[in-house]
């Protein structure tokens, strides 16, 4: 019972998403088009890579992969194509370029403004906390209004 229950488990992982007919001849291009198809995003399943994904859209992606390695281009002008295809989102990892600058530093810029915003308000805060004495003058007019 035990090892059916793990067979069923491995099964159910996406070990197999890649199909036996994607799989090419050769395994040095083989294996560069499953390190490519890991650094590729889902545009289905989102957080999920293409060689994980069993999607249509990730097995087309698959294939086309395969393919442009088999024309002869290299990784980096396979996920060139890819990306000038399907924009940049379909890379797990955006490149730090261009406009995805603002998007990468927009987190830590945020958190430093806030937590000098944060700062700032605290300061604040114990500032208007603090009590001054009263004069001598202030004293009187209270005693006077108290009835004392």
């Amino acid at each position: 019972m035990k090892k059916l229950l793990v067979l069923l488990l491995i099964l159910s992982t996406p070990l197999f998403a890649v199909q036996p007919d994607e799989i090419l001849d050769d395994p040095v291009l083989e294996e560069r088009a499953r390190e490519i198809s890991t650094e590729l995003r889902c545009l289905v399943c989102r957080n999920e890579n293409i060689d994980e994904s069993n999607s249509g859209l990730a097995r087309d992606l698959r294939l086309l992969v395969r393919e442009r390695l088999v024309e002869g281009d290299t990784d980096e002008q396979t996920i060139q194509y890819i990306v000038d295809r399907y924009n940049e989102y379909v890379l797990l990892k955006p490149r730090f370029t261009g406009s995805n600058i603002l998007l990468w530093l927009s987190g830590p810029l945020l958190l430093l403004f806030g937590g000098l915003y944060a700062i700032a308000f605290v300061r604040g805060k114990t500032r208007e906390t603090q009590v001054e004495a009263l004069s001598v003058d202030e004293e009187k007019r209270i005693n006077e209004l108290l009835g004392q």
